[in-house]
């Protein structure tokens, strides 16, 4: 993999003009739309000439997104909890490891206990 998936890019696949509002949207895990919409009534509403100079300027800084960034529709949804709440993303996998701890411990309970030592005994013992 060649970029951060914590870094902010401008999306080209999806973009409309720039890929500024579809990389914000990529960033923050918000609808593309509602992103562009927002950029349109803000720009309107009177920061006219700043929006635009913002926009230009997102557009000039920023770099695109590498293909195949995201793995899969969950691994976006992960990183972008994670750029929104990192230390909520850091509990959520320390939680889903200690699950799995917690599994793994039952699983070698389960085959080093005496049922199932008397179980191989038994079997050894009808060969």
């Amino acid at each position: 993999m060649s970029g951060s998936r914590t870094q902010f890019y401008l999306d080209k696949q999806n973009a409309k003009w720039k890929g500024v509002c579809a990389g914000i949207a990529d960033y923050t895990g918000v609808d593309a739309l509602f992103v562009r919409v927002g950029m349109v009534v803000l720009t309107l509403a009177g920061g006219f000439p700043w929006t635009l100079l913002a926009y230009w300027m997102v557009a000039w800084m920023g770099h695109a997104k590498p293909i195949g960034l995201y793995e899969t529709p969950d691994d976006a949804k992960f990183w972008q909890g994670v750029r929104s709440n990192p230390k909520r993303s850091t509990a959520e996998v320390r939680s889903k490891f200690r699950d799995i701890d917690r599994r793994l411990a039952d699983i070698e309970t389960h085959y080093t206990s005496r049922s199932s030592n008397s179980l191989a005994a038994e079997i050894d013992s009808l060969r």
